[in-house]
């Protein structure tokens, strides 16, 4: 699966992950601290929207006071696959 990393400073952390998820092409979304450590892992599937990213924004938030830089670790969707437990979204 592709992934791609993104260095982040600690208030720029909340709104870069609301892009990626508006992006609409992440499945999971890792947040790492600057010595490398997982912190928070977000899956991201069909069925999460809105307020169910609330206790998210809420815990990225508490993060990014922690400290001044992070590392986003984007496992990407591979183009004209679906992932088993997932639905194809067709027009």
């Amino acid at each position: 699966m592709p992934t791609e990393e993104h260095k982040v400073s600690g208030d720029k952390l909340v709104d870069r992950v609301k892009e990626l998820v508006k992006e609409g092409n992440a499945r999971r979304i890792i947040v790492k601290n600057e010595a490398g450590h997982t912190l928070l892992e977000i899956p991201l599937t069909m069925g999460i929207m809105g307020a169910m990213f609330l206790p998210i924004w809420v815990a990225l938030g508490s993060i990014a006071a922690l400290a001044s830089h992070y590392t986003l670790v984007v496992e990407k969707k591979e183009p004209g696959s679906t992932p088993a437990g997932e639905i194809e979204n067709r027009p």
